[in-house]
């Protein structure tokens, strides 16, 4: 190890580079034992803002966050410097700056080439993510509801870089494996409201999505986060009891806007559309099958694009029936009314303290008790249940229907007396 080596740093001002509003790059010059290596910092300001004595930004109104910015690069840089250090016996500028960039220290060209002129911040890289992903919406190949958890993504992102770097945005090079844990622990200990566990490795996971966009673009050389593991232990939610279904549909209620709140969920755990899908339900939804004609539920998922298949049983008839001449439904061409997502959640907590249940309602448990009325309580096959909620996936469906013991006990009972006699004894087999 050569510990007698000296590092400078030198931030300047690329004026030749402005752009039509006058905003240059500043450059991060590392200079170790006369020899140099440069990079962007992809900080840019104004030429009459820039101190080229101090080599800090003066009087504009993000002084400040540049200059945080400066100082966060400087400290990482120094950092680095140390580690490499320790790990090898000559540090030469290229090595350092590798380092900062998250490359192996020997790395050298072949790997795609940086353009950190043009690189995006944290945050623009998630504005692309959120537009991308909204034109999908537009042409109808993604769901509007995760659209809406790619915008409280990008939100919670820039509570955080506020949060903990004081900034209105930070470069992509400032961000190092630590970012995912701290934005995690943000989540979950600092923020008001925080975030329950899974909730926010789901953000955590958004975030690495987003920092795999701008891997694809060229604008990191590798995801900094990509190893952090985003598997949380999903909170088990505990299914309505079919009693407890029965209190709520026999409750006698007088306000109007709860007895079609209570209809609407009920709705719901018969049949285990999602609130974004019962909203949208109409009377072309309703599909004659087979030989009998049943009447039966046929519904492209919103979220997943997967069909939904569901017989219509007779409270659900009745539920039609019923609602088949509201002023709502025929304007609308609805088959039940439904009130917002918020107004919907929120009147059913109205809903379960009227009907002393103890336990909140919302609309996805009722998803949850239809999953488990259908595997636990009518003996439905896993597939069907997985065909029944419209997922892609049967492991999805393997959380919201957890096998009870009841069931398990049955099924052994039946086996029972077809292995083995009244006396308990193997029956013989028949040859």
């Amino acid at each position: 190890m050569k510990s007698n080596q000296n590092l400078a740093i030198l931030f300047w001002h690329r004026k030749s580079k402005a752009d039509t509003k006058g905003l240059a790059p500043i450059i991060c010059r590392i200079t170790i034992d006369a020899m140099d290596a440069e990079f962007s910092t992809a900080l840019k300001v104004h030429a009459d803002h820039w101190d080229t004595d101090a080599k800090k930004v003066r009087t504009a109104s993000e002084a400040k966050t540049i200059n945080s910015a400066i100082s966060r690069i400087q400290t990482s840089l120094e950092t680095h410097f140390i580690v490499l250090k320790t790990q090898h016996e000559f540090v030469t500028p290229i090595m350092l700056r590798n380092a900062y960039r998250n490359l192996p220290a020997d790395h050298r060209k072949g790997s795609p080439k940086l353009n950190p002129e043009t690189v995006p911040t944290l945050l623009e890289v998630a504005e692309l993510q959120v537009s991308e992903f909204s034109e999908m919406v537009d042409k109808k190949l993604r769901s509007k509801e995760t659209l809406k958890q790619w915008k409280a993504t990008k939100k919670k992102l820039t509570e955080f870089v506020r949060y903990a770097f004081k900034s209105k945005d930070i470069a992509l090079v400032e961000i190092e494996y630590v970012f995912a844990q701290k934005f995690y622990n943000y989540l979950t200990l600092k923020r008001n409201p925080a975030l329950k566990e899974a909730a926010a490795m789901k953000q955590v996971k958004n975030v690495k999505q987003i920092l795999n966009l701008a891997e694809t673009n060229s604008w990191l050389p590798k995801n900094p986060i990509d190893k952090f593991k985003c598997g949380a232990e999903e909170p088990e939610i505990l299914p309505l009891e079919l009693f407890e279904i029965e209190q709520i549909w026999h409750k006698k209620l007088t306000i109007d806007r709860l007895i079609k709140v209570r209809d609407a969920f009920v709705f719901q755990c018969f049949t285990g559309f999602a609130y974004q899908d019962i909203y949208g339900l109409t009377p072309e939804h309703i599909i004659k099958v087979g030989l009998n004609k049943e009447r039966w539920l046929v519904k492209e998922r919103g979220k997943t694009k997967v069909t939904e298949l569901v017989p219509i049983l007779p409270i659900v008839e009745e539920i039609i029936e019923k609602y088949r001449h509201d002023p709502y439904c025929v304007i609308h061409n609805r088959l039940i009314p439904v009130n917002s997502n918020v107004r919907y959640n929120c009147y059913l907590k109205e809903l379960s303290d009227l009907c002393s249940l103890g336990r909140p309602l919302n609309t996805h448990l009722a998803r949850h008790t239809f999953a488990d009325l259908m595997l636990n309580v009518l003996d439905f096959p896993l597939e069907d249940v997985s065909k029944m909620l419209g997922h892609k996936n049967i492991r999805t469906t393997q959380r919201y229907a957890r096998v009870k013991k009841k069931r398990i006990s049955d099924r052994m009972n039946q086996i029972k007396n077809i292995l083995f006699n009244e006396a308990g004894q193997l029956k013989e087999t028949v040859g």
